[in-house]
């Protein structure tokens, strides 16, 4: 018990650095052995983190871990399954989306909430971005899952796209880069893209206000 109260101080570092590793870990691991097994993995020990930082709110906290329970299932169904259907490589992919919605909304609510800015809200306003950045991704994802060759410029691994090129593309387009090198050729991928750089712009203006005005005021009234 002490010990997850000791780890609860920590709850963002941990949230952050699980992100981090999702986003490059790949970078340091054979790519096509991250892609299958340890990225999985990091995303289950992102709900588990999950369970830490909603554990101040039983009802929250309990839903993280029944998608826990879920996203742990349908993996070890997947990895038993010679040729998994879409629908379970669907089913795999939605407890992962619905946490990281609930993140993005719990995050953005304790960042509007917050009397002063501190450390915890700056971890908070970079774990929301990336968060939403894995809204994205999974909302790619299952796009492509269900519609194989949605993306143009994707190299194509057992009949579908690269997850690690999808989170590439979802990123820059949340960030409106768009190198162009990766497109959208489907009616619902564009709009997805479209979707997705609107979220990405809303984020950075309105939360990336509030935080400055609330830093602002907490400077003028020190």
């Amino acid at each position: 018990m002490q010990l997850w109260k000791d780890l609860y101080k920590y709850r963002f570092e941990l949230l952050l650095a699980g992100q981090l590793a999702i986003l490059f870990g790949g970078l340091f691991l054979p790519l096509p052995w991250f892609e299958s097994f340890v990225s999985p993995v990091l995303f289950s020990a992102n709900l588990l983190i999950g369970i830490l930082l909603f554990s101040a709110n039983k009802k929250k906290m309990r839903f993280v871990i029944v998608l826990l329970i879920g996203a742990v299932f349908f993996l070890l169904f997947e990895f038993s399954s010679e040729q998994p259907s879409h629908l379970v490589k669907a089913l795999k992919l939605f407890p992962f989306f619905l946490f990281y919605i609930l993140l993005v909304v719990e995050l953005v609510a304790q960042i509007w909430s917050a009397k002063e800015v501190g450390k915890n809200v700056i971890f908070g306003l970079v774990s929301g971005y990336i968060s939403l950045g894995f809204v994205a991704f999974f909302i790619c994802l299952s796009i492509e899952t269900f519609y194989p060759g949605s993306f143009g410029g994707i190299p194509l691994v057992n009949g579908s796209g690269s997850t690690e090129e999808l989170m590439y593309y979802s990123y820059i387009t949340l960030m409106t880069i768009g190198y162009g090198d990766i497109a959208p050729v489907t009616i619902i991928a564009k709009k997805a893209a479209v979707f997705i750089g609107l979220m990405g712009q809303f984020y950075l203006v309105i939360l990336t206000a509030i935080v400055v005005g609330k830093f602002v005021n907490q400077r003028y009234m020190s």
